[in-house]
């Protein structure tokens, strides 16, 4: 196996304690993949893009995923289930593990950053063990330029290394020898003992989390945007399933980006990466045309399976239901370059609501907004976990609960001021279910919700009028009467039932499950943000 020579301005790694190595440094991703490919480590499908397997770990360990506790950390975090602390010395010490697995072996280096807008720019060194791992890199962080890269200097420097697993995981404060750490005061990320790609995004993204609003006045959000020719700015929150990415992706409008982005106190909105990581479970041409046409050479397909022709089998979820593919963002043909725009004109707030009562398309409030920001609201259906076998709702705050180190309240207090002194219009919209719940009522037609979309972009549902909404007695929230492109009766989710008092039993049952759930949030939260929820309980 040949392998191209040490590129020119290839780092001295014995400054990371690193000895011996072979290193690749900004290796193409065609190179990447051949040697992929030659390791074993991956094959091709019948159209030449990459596919892995990422092994025991198909999706990120939350519960392995530790803060170390410092002179930083230690009064900024929201500890708890969701951050957990790590001491220093047991950082130190599988740093210095992690250092000597990766010594006396190949290994490839890459010099990225992540943040869209110069002013908030963050170069981060990436270290890993696989050839793959590298690859997945490029495609989602920001590409330097040669030039960028002649006085390289990294801020953030990441160590995977999939193979180290901790020998003694109960001694160094670990549940298992896996880990995903996050070191502040040295600006360190370690991934150890999973392959899942996953854990190096999301482990930057929390990073920022914390870096951009504590330090630099910059509210970050799990959201992806698009900007419309006039230079109208459209956010969309969601959690998986709620169609973020489908909904986001509109031939008639520009991709910023499909995931994370930041909110400045310039008034503008910027994306994280370089580039898509989504799921294909399912992945049809028809439902989602742009990810479908993306998957091409240079991304990366992660444990899918295959037909006999190499074709891959997008229903096929044996290996998980979370199969993955990441990609360059110049792969969609329709992007906003750079990839930052103007404040945002509208913001929607996406949720399946498998319960089925709350509206299509409803208009918040400010304290609403942040009320169902922290909420961060969807539904499980039966069949997507062991045990489930009717609607159950769950809740994410900020639509990103992973990944904020901060209290959700203080992203809260960010949105909210930035909503109120850009004057956006807040939108929830229910792309789960109508008629009835989970089990009795349907799906809500795509064509409706996008055509719901297209009134508020448009500019039709855009001023609030008494005589054109609907005050929702439960939730408070203002249901239009009327939207071009969906029947009036859809509009309403209680007349779609046919059935009041089922409707407002399931309706009061879902708004007590908002206020159990924010009770974890009112003690830091203001009287404003908590005016924001149900008001009515259940009789």
């Amino acid at each position: 196996m040949e392998y191209p020579t040490m590129h020119p301005k290839t780092p001295d790694l014995s400054v990371y304690n690193l000895k011996d190595v072979k290193a690749h440094y900004q290796l193409p991703p065609e190179e990447l993949q051949r040697i992929t490919v030659e390791k074993g480590l991956g094959k091709e499908t019948s159209d030449g893009t990459l596919a892995i397997n990422t092994g025991k770990f198909t999706g990120r360990s939350p519960q392995d995923r530790f803060l170390v506790e410092d002179d930083y950390t230690k009064d900024r975090v929201w500890w708890g289930k969701t951050n957990k602390g790590i001491s220093p010395e047991n950082f130190d010490y599988l740093q210095s593990q992690i250092e000597q697995y990766l010594s006396g072996k190949e290994i490839f280096v890459r010099d990225g950053y992540v943040c869209a807008d110069p002013k908030y720019k963050m170069n981060v060194r990436t270290i890993t063990e696989y050839p793959w791992s590298n690859m997945f890199i490029y495609n989602m962080f920001l590409r330097p330029t040669e030039e960028e890269l002649e006085n390289f200097q990294e801020e953030w420097l990441v160590l995977c290394a999939p193979g180290y697993s901790c020998p003694e995981p109960d001694k160094y404060g670990l549940r298992q020898g896996n880990f995903s750490i996050l070191n502040f005061t040295k600006k360190i990320a370690l991934v150890g003992g999973s392959a899942y790609t996953g854990e190096m995004k999301k482990g930057i993204f929390s990073a920022l989390n914390m870096i951009l609003p504590v330090d630099k006045n910059v509210l970050p959000m799990h959201c992806s945007a698009n900007v419309g020719e006039a230079g109208d700015t459209a956010l969309f929150f969601g959690l998986s399933g709620t169609g973020k990415t489908t909904l986001s992706a509109d031939p008639d409008r520009r991709l910023i980006g499909d995931d994370e982005h930041g909110w400045t106190a310039e008034d503008s909105i910027f994306n994280f990466e370089g580039g898509c990581y989504a799921k294909v479970i399912d992945l049809t041409e028809e439902k989602e045309p742009d990810i479908y046409r993306a998957i091409k050479p240079g991304a990366i397909l992660e444990n899918v399976i295959f037909k006999d022709n190499g074709e891959v089998d997008y229903m096929d979820s044996t290996i998980t239901q979370n199969t993955r593919v990441s990609y360059p963002i110049y792969h969609i043909d329709n992007i906003q370059t750079p990839s930052y725009a103007e404040n945002p004109t509208n913001i929607f707030f996406l949720t399946c609501d498998a319960f089925g009562v709350l509206p299509p398309i409803s208009k918040l409030t400010p304290s609403q907004a942040a009320y169902h920001f922290i909420s961060g609201y969807t539904a499980k259906v039966a069949g997507t976990e062991a045990g489930i076998t009717e609607p159950v709702p769950s809740f994410s705050a900020c639509f990103g609960e992973p990944f904020m180190p901060l209290h959700p309240t203080k992203y809260a207090e960010m949105l909210s001021k930035k909503m109120k002194d850009a004057g956006v219009n807040v939108w929830l919209v229910n792309t789960g279910w109508t008629g009835g719940s989970y089990g009795v009522g349907t799906r809500m037609k795509l064509k409706y919700t996008r055509a719901m979309i297209q009134a508020v972009l448009n500019g039709d549902l855009g001023l609030y009028n008494y005589d054109d909404y609907h005050i929702h007695s439960v939730f408070g929230v203002a249901q239009p009467r009327s939207c071009p492109g969906v029947p009036k009766e859809v509009l309403s989710p209680r007349t779609t039932w046919n059935d009041d008092q089922a409707y407002y039993t399931t309706a009061f049952k879902l708004a007590n499950s908002f206020r159990e759930n924010f009770k974890k949030f009112e003690e830091f939260a203001s009287e404003e943000i908590r005016r924001g929820g149900p008001q009515r309980y259940s009789f």
